[in-house]
């Protein structure tokens, strides 16, 4: 994905720090806002992985730290959960302003109980997401503990919550003790997917069934085994992204929008990789794919590795070339079954390589055809196989242009 820093206006005028997420190559789908969790911001690592995998199925995302959070102006103390929803229509009001107005909100934990409330004031939202959220915002007073004692005698106190201090003013409490949740669930009017984990520990999976069940249809609910509540393991942050796409594309994409999408020009297929990590977006022939490296590598194992790419590119050549020539001669060939690997060896060990110093790449690469086929034919597709074009390809001298694009976006 690529992604832009933005300031954009709170609803109590203060601006507030964001970043819209969009698409590797071409105009979004539609666009998301993405509401994140208490004392949370929008670089939280979960949001970002989320915000990738809903970029690679061309969903923009505009993220943002409310009121008093993150890199937004104005203080967290004179905030309250109705002041964070206040934001969040503002925020897809800005959408609708400068780019187009969000179909799909999402929310995160206390953020999931904004947009449950903010999507009756916001007439674009089509479906709703919550991620472990609360079935009342008043959920948030039990992080409190004995602090909660202190803000009803003097009217605010500190709190230390991930290693970071927070003043609450009991005016918080109160706005969310005030806020009552059922009723705004049942009138919702929207798509509702639900995603909590069984073993959340900060806000119990309680929640989901009291959401769930106040929710009318169409309602999902899909349980994040295993996940923690911050969704730290960011195998489980792309999991959630890749639901969130595959379900909401139900509900914001129209025939007219899917058929406009085009891939790049030509032959191109266009690659980013971030500024951390080397996990990969590759956009070829307007379908989305990951690569990376493995664990072992410094990666995060979330994609198969670019010599992954390459055997994958032979073995399907290969495949479809067998397929295409047994079609054309009519033989009974069902299926066929390629297994690939990769290796570097020393060129002192390959008989048949010209090199002799140094190491060459050794790719083996075993057919397996499955039908009723003579020895002659098999022998023969044996030898069609050599001759599929990525085959061809990494046999012949290959040229490889390498140039830099300029500031100005040219080439």
């Amino acid at each position: 994905m690529r992604s832009e820093k933005l300031s954009i206006p709170g609803a109590s005028g203060q601006r507030l720090s964001a970043r819209l997420d969009v698409p590797l190559v071409g105009p979004p789908l539609a666009y998301a806002l993405f509401a994140h969790c208490f004392t949370c911001n929008k670089n939280l690592k979960a949001i970002s992985h989320i915000s990738r995998a809903l970029t690679r199925e061309r969903i923009a995302v505009l993220r943002f730290d409310f009121t008093g959070l993150g890199e937004s102006e104005g203080e967290f103390a004179d905030t309250n959960f109705s002041s964070n929803v206040a934001d969040l229509i503002a925020a897809a009001e800005f959408l609708g302003a400068e780019f187009e107005a969000p179909k799909l909100l999402v929310g995160h934990s206390l953020g999931g109980a904004a947009v449950l409330q903010a999507a009756a004031q916001i007439p674009s939202a089509l479906a709703v997401v919550t991620i472990g959220a609360p079935a009342d915002p008043s959920h948030v007073i039990r992080l409190l503990g004995r602090t909660r004692e202190t803000i009803d005698a003097r009217g605010e106190a500190d709190i230390v919550l991930a290693g970071r201090t927070f003043r609450i003013k009991k005016h918080f409490l109160d706005d969310l003790e005030r806020t009552r949740m059922e009723e705004t669930i049942r009138n919702l009017r929207r798509a509702l997917l639900v995603l909590h984990s069984p073993v959340d520990t900060i806000v119990g999976i309680e929640n989901a069934a009291r959401i769930f069940q106040a929710a009318k249809h169409p309602k999902s609910f899909i349980s994040l085994d295993r996940a923690d509540h911050l969704l730290s393991d960011e195998r489980d942050a792309a999991y959630v992204g890749a639901l969130i796409a595959a379900w909401s594309r139900k509900y914001i994409e129209s025939p007219s929008e899917s058929a406009s999408l085009s891939a790049p020009a030509g032959n191109h297929v266009v690659v980013r990789t971030g500024e951390s990590g080397y996990l990969t977006e590759i956009l070829a022939g307007g379908h989305a794919l990951i690569a990376d490296e493995p664990v072992s590598a410094g990666g995060s194992g979330m994609g198969p590795t670019p010599y992954d790419y390459l055997l994958a590119a032979l073995g399907a050549c290969t495949s479809i070339t067998l397929r295409m020539y047994a079609d054309r001669k009519g033989w009974p060939l069902e299926s066929i079954l390629i297994t690939l690997s990769h290796r570097k060896i020393h060129a002192v060990d390959c008989r048949e390589c010209e090199t002799e110093s140094g190491k060459v790449d050794d790719i083996e690469r075993v057919i397996e055809l499955i039908g009723r086929l003579g020895d002659l034919e098999r022998e023969r597709l044996l030898d069609i196989a050599d001759k599929c074009p990525v085959h061809r390809t990494l046999r012949s001298e290959v040229i490889i242009q390498t140039r830099l694009k300029n500031n100005e976006g040219g080439m």
